[in-house]
């Protein structure tokens, strides 16, 4: 297949395909193509302007006024945010005053296990004192009274 053939082939495709009018805003890009608004409230024709000065005008309060609809909607997605960021502040409150109950209720425990430990220590202490003294009294050998009768 050479380039005359391939070029045939795409020729006979593109008449397959269905015909239509072109409108002149096909082929213009979005951004170029006149917003879809009415002429803002704020605004008025004055008397005398010429109709091309009219539809200059218009074309131009028409860009500013989507660029502010623009500009309001930027601000109504930053106040969402700001409610997201207000809702995520008041979750790491409540998640911080748990973590502060949670690190009371540790030093609580650390302190019941450190007088249990201490009680046991002194509790061992002391039966080790006693068994010394049972043994040594143990190793001693008593003495007898004898009683005179």
């Amino acid at each position: 297949m050479d380039a005359i053939d391939l070029e045939r082939e795409i020729e006979k495709e593109f008449r397959k395909l269905p015909q239509h009018e072109s409108q002149p805003t096909d082929f213009a890009p979005p951004s170029v193509r006149a917003p879809d608004l009415g002429m803002p409230d704020y605004v008025e024709h004055s008397d005398g302007a010429t109709e091309i000065g009219k539809l200059s005008a218009e074309a131009v309060v028409r860009e500013y006024e989507a660029a502010a609809k623009d500009i309001e909607a930027l601000g109504d997605e930053l106040t969402e945010r700001a409610k997201q960021c207000e809702a995520m502040m008041r979750e790491a409150l409540v998640v911080t005053e748990e973590l502060k109950e949670t690190a009371a209720r540790y030093r609580a425990e650390a302190k019941r296990v450190f007088l249990q430990i201490e009680s046991c220590s002194l509790l061992t202490a002391e039966v080790r004192k006693i068994c010394e003294e049972m043994k040594d009294r143990i190793a001693t050998p008593a003495t007898v009274e004898t009683r005179a009768d």
